[in-house]
């Protein structure tokens, strides 16, 4: 009996501890895409002289097991999945936009550079 306290308690230890070694790498599973860093964050106000390319709606996993993924982490993703769709259209700004759900957004695409 008392080995198979020890086997239940390892596996326990190691449930509660894989979701949070997971959560730390989701970050580091988003590619960076060359040109994705001169992509532009701007607001709606700043893009009236630019030409709209499109729209992407991007999502991430927000939680990982029962683990909730720091809220900044995930927008530091969405917006990093955007930047590299910009790339993807040919756009050089995105523009934030609905937020249906936390791990969701869609962002708008914009060429404001010669």
């Amino acid at each position: 009996m008392n080995s198979f306290l020890q086997i239940t308690q390892g596996k326990l230890v190691a449930a509660l501890l894989m979701p949070l070694a997971l959560g730390g790498c989701a970050s580091s599973l988003i590619d960076v895409r060359q040109g994705s860093e001169q992509v532009a964050v701007a607001q709606a106000d700043h893009v009236s002289q630019c030409k709209a390319i499109g729209k992407t709606t991007v999502s991430v996993l927000a939680e990982v097991g029962f683990i909730s993924r720091g809220i900044d982490n995930v927008d530091a993703n969405l917006l990093q999945l955007a930047r590299n769709e910009a790339v993807n259209q040919g756009g050089d700004t995105v523009v934030p936009g609905d937020r249906p759900e936390i791990g969701k957004r869609t962002f708008a695409i914009y060429k404001c550079r010669p």
